[in-house]
């Protein structure tokens, strides 16, 4: 085993004399890592009792000592409970269980340990973890842990059976008074890998928990590495060297993560010392002429006042918490939504409410913690967080005591073990405005309204109470059909994990670093269909044009010809647009963004912008390709795999170029509605393209409209890559949009050659980039959407009617030639070799070529506006109508 070692800076001892600095030796604290980085600071348990440590009453009467680092005693008290194996207990300032804090200090430990985590495994070691917290207490502490690692998703054990969810594990916790965890993931292989496996805890004490962890897990799914996190490490001289014994035995690698570390000296005859005292003054609570203990006195006989429920508007698919399993995906779209969330029980809290109290309910810590972090930031009142729990602390109205009061309920969630006390502590008297109360939908029962149920007794404690109730997380249910060798995904079915992108050579003939593609292999599904055959079920409302794919264009030599001369011709101009809308983006949208290709035409695009950056700044940027299918959206899954990876602020979606701005529109409105669906918001949907001559978007490289030699050609300039597929019977609902890599292609692949006939005339276009870019930043570049205009004319002109039949520029023209069925090319007069390519596709095409003295665009494709396949002669030539 391996320790995480930092020293922390200091120790010292806390007794019943109060602290006195010191040295760790002997019984000492063993191995700790420090105070985490970036931990908010001041844990002030909230006692405002001065620089009483809320340890010492305990400490007086049992001779109980606690040593360690400096800090040790702001992170914990002491208190007495009935238990038979240890009767002291440890008592967490900012865990957010026993001791109200401010949620943005409890959730900033859990996140800068995992932040600690992700350094110390790397990126990608952190991406193969899984996170497991333990219930009840570190439920949301592993979780917040999970949240600072950021690529892992997260689980936590429960005591709570869930019908039909199958046991993935269990094991025994020694010391407490509840044994028995479960483990109940969703997703049964989520604990099956070999990567990591990060336990978290709230305190590192004897090792038996986490010893009895790895013992059932390692023999069920053997790793190579482990990491133990948790708040504190108290584990005693004798204890030090367990787990390294252990990890020898199993042959795993297990670190250790803390903030802070220390013992606690326990004098002889402690246990029995402390099980008197306890029962001594659990008997004097229950005298009849004694005040409860449980309860601050002057609450006795207040008026219970119905509580106000708040309607949250949870987003629909996010569990609750860590139960059956947390991903990445579900932490984004938790995060969009919590401002709104938190802004519905701001408003529903009372107006002169200035200390206000999030309340979880025992397993249930992470979602009030965000609910109770967002409302920090909403509102001027003091916020503090904590959690009702099954744990029977003994407490007493002292300074130097950790729990000054508690509340005594019946337990509200029908638990599997039978009825019971629940319990919150230092609730009562503690001077709150108002409490929300926080439960899960399963615990939302008669109990917890009861005249003796916890919204009662809060509400003899505080004005106002709150009920926020999150809808208990239902995991689906395995299909009860047989499995067939259908692509189909069933609509039980849900995504625990959304595939990692597609790279070559696997998926596409760039290089695996030049993109990553969020799709779905679809290269052994017969997708092709005849180009007059498609084209009538398109126009006839039969089919839409991405349920298939055009049978792949073979260029003949002579067109072949034409692409490398075009090429040779453009390659500067190309070069100059591709540094101008680069530098255009890293000025005004990001300084390291994160670009996203429209598959395809935006792909090769998508990479220069890429390599310029690495050219010119030495950026490595990350690159994806997305779907964008007019008419149904973006793949929603693909944004959700984006925002669990990236901030959604720093995407720059890209594309080739700009017809009549459909897809511009397209994407704003999916963008839009993903936001309202998912909660997930950042994304920016205005496009970066190469060229513009729609006038369509404010990024651009140029608004001529001139040939992009990657126009010319379908995959075998796209890395071999088709255009995407969206059919009901191939994508599924959790399934990323669907294309095909031609293999077979191979030999007439130009992808790569075209990137590098561009990539290298940059050194020649540096200057003229800066000259531009400072010109267009200068400039007012708000789109006119002069091409849609110019398209809507032209349908009525040439008595279209539908402007989908008119494509405009000389890549959307090539377009029509390559894959529709064309009836006319509308050319610019004069236009010279940009047009070569497209004259020869007509030609081979039977398609009239009509020059045009006044258009807006060098040439515009129409598609045939009534076909159908009597339309064309027997040669398949397109004719008039």
């Amino acid at each position: 085993m391996k320790n995480a070692v930092n020293d922390g800076g200091g120790a010292g001892v806390w007794s019943a004399t109060g602290f006195r600095p010191g040295t760790k030796a002997g019984a000492g604290a063993g191995p700790g890592t420090g105070s985490p980085s970036g931990t908010p600071g001041g844990a002030d348990g909230d006692t405002r009792d001065g620089e009483i440590w809320s340890g010492c009453w305990v400490a007086e009467r049992l001779g109980v000592e606690l040593v360690g680092d400096e800090g040790l005693g702001e992170l914990l008290g002491l208190a007495l409970r009935r238990n038979p194996k240890r009767a002291h207990l440890l008592v967490s300032h900012v865990l957010g269980k026993h001791i109200p804090q401010s949620p943005a200090v409890v959730y900033g430990y859990g996140f800068a340990l995992g932040l600690r985590v992700r350094d110390l495994l790397g990126e990608d070691e952190a991406r193969r973890a899984v996170v497991l917290g333990y219930a009840e207490t570190a439920t949301g502490l592993g979780h917040s842990v999970a949240d600072g690692v950021g690529l892992a998703p997260c689980l936590h054990s429960t005591r709570r059976p869930v019908d039909g969810v199958a046991r993935a594990g269990g094991f025994e916790e020694s010391h407490s008074h509840a044994t028995s965890h479960l483990l109940l993931p969703e997703n049964p292989g989520l604990l099956a890998g070999d990567g990591p496996l990060v336990l978290v805890d709230d305190e590192f004490s004897t090792g038996n928990t986490v010893l009895n962890t790895i013992r059932d897990l390692h023999e069920r799914y053997p790793r190579d590495r482990y990491v133990i996190v948790a708040l504190v490490d108290m584990r005693s001289a004798a204890d030090l060297g367990r787990l390294d014994d252990f990890a020898r035995e199993i042959g795993a690698h297990v670190d250790l993560v803390t903030a802070a570390s220390g013992t606690v000296r326990l004098p002889e005859g402690v246990l029995e010392k402390g099980q008197a005292l306890v029962a001594r003054y659990e008997s004097e609570a229950e005298a009849p002429e004694a005040p409860e203990a449980q309860e601050a006195p002057e609450a006795q006989g207040a008026p219970v006042r119905p509580a106000l429920r708040v309607e949250l508007g949870w987003p629909a698919g996010i569990p609750d918490g860590g139960r059956h399993g947390f991903t990445p995906e579900h932490r984004v779209r938790l995060e969009g939504a919590l401002p709104a969330m938190a802004a519905r029980i701001a408003d529903a809290l009372p107006s002169d409410a200035r200390r206000v109290l999030v309340l979880g309910f025992e397993e249930l810590m992470y979602a009030p913690l965000r609910l109770g972090v967002a409302l920090e930031k909403l509102t001027d009142a003091e916020v503090r967080y904590s959690t009702t729990t099954r744990s029977p602390v003994l407490a007493v109205d002292d300074p130097g005591y950790a729990i000054r009061t508690r509340l005594v309920f019946p337990a509200h969630d029908n638990p599997a073990d039978g009825p019971g006390d629940r319990y919150a502590y230092n609730v009562a008297g503690a001077g709150f405005d108002a409490v929300v109360a926080v439960v899960d939908s399963t615990a939302d029962t008669p109990e917890l309204h009861a005249p003796d149920g916890l919204l009662a007794r809060l509400s003899a404690h505080t004005p106002s109470v709150l009920l926020a109730v999150v809808p208990s997380y239902a995991p689906a249910r395995p299909s009860a059909e047989p499995p067939t060798a259908s692509p189909t995904v069933s609509s039980t079915e849900r995504p625990f994990m959304l595939p990692e992108p597609l790279r070559g050579p696997e998926f596409s003939s760039y290089a695996p670093d030049e993109v990553g593609w969020l799709l779905q292999d679809l290269s052994d599904t017969k997708l092709e269909a005849p180009t007059e055959e498609r084209e009538e079920a398109i126009q006839s409302g039969g089919a839409h044009y991405a349920e298939s794919l055009p049978v792949e264009y073979q260029p003949s030599d002579a067109y072949q010809e034409l692409f490398h001369n075009a090429l040779a011709v453009s390659a500067t101009r190309i070069a100059q647009a591709v540094g101008v809308v680069t530098e255009t983006v890293l000025a005004e949208r990001s300084p390291r963004p994160v670009l996203v290709s429209l598959a395809r035409a935006g792909t090769p695009v998508g990479v220069l912008m890429r390599r310029w950056a690495q050219h010119r700044h030495g950026l490595d940027l990350p690159h994806y390709a997305v779907s964008i299918v007019r008419g149904r959206g973006i793949d929603a899954n693909a944004l959700r795999w984006l925002a669990a990876h990236h901030d959604p602020a720093d995407v720059v979606f890209v594309d080739g170029w700009t017809g009549k701005g459909a897809i511009t529109r397209e994407l704003a409105q999916a963008v839009e509605e993903f936001e309202a669906s998912d909660g997930i918001t950042g994304f920016d949907p205005e496009i970066a393209v190469l060229a513009d001559p729609g006038s369509c978007v404010r990024t651009y490289g140029t608004r001529e409209d001139f040939l992009i030699p990657s126009a010319c050609l379908n995959s075998t300039v796209s890395g071999l890559i088709s255009r995407t597929v969206l059919r009901a019977d191939l994508v599924g609902e959790h399934d990323y949009h669907g294309a095909k890599f031609y293999r077979e292609l191979a030999a007439a692949d130009v992808s790569v050659a075209f990137l590098d006939a561009v990539s290298d005339r940059f050194d020649a276009v540096d200057e003229a980039v800066d000259a531009q870019v400072k010109e267009l930043l200068s400039t007012d570049r708000s789109p006119t959407w002069e091409g849609w205009a110019a398209v809507e004319r032209i349908s009525e002109e040439y008595g279209i009617h539908d402007v989908n039949l008119v494509k405009p520029g000389v890549g959307e023209a090539t377009r029509v030639l390559l894959r529709r069925v064309p009836w006319k090319i509308l050319a610019r007069a004069g236009a010279g070799a940009d047009l070569d390519h497209v004259r020869l596709l007509a030609e081979q095409r039977g398609v009239p070529v009509e020059e045009v003295a006044e258009l807006p665009y060098t040439c515009v494709g129409l598609i045939h506006p009534k076909y159908t396949r009597g339309a064309t002669g027997a040669d398949g030539k397109a004719v008039s109508v």
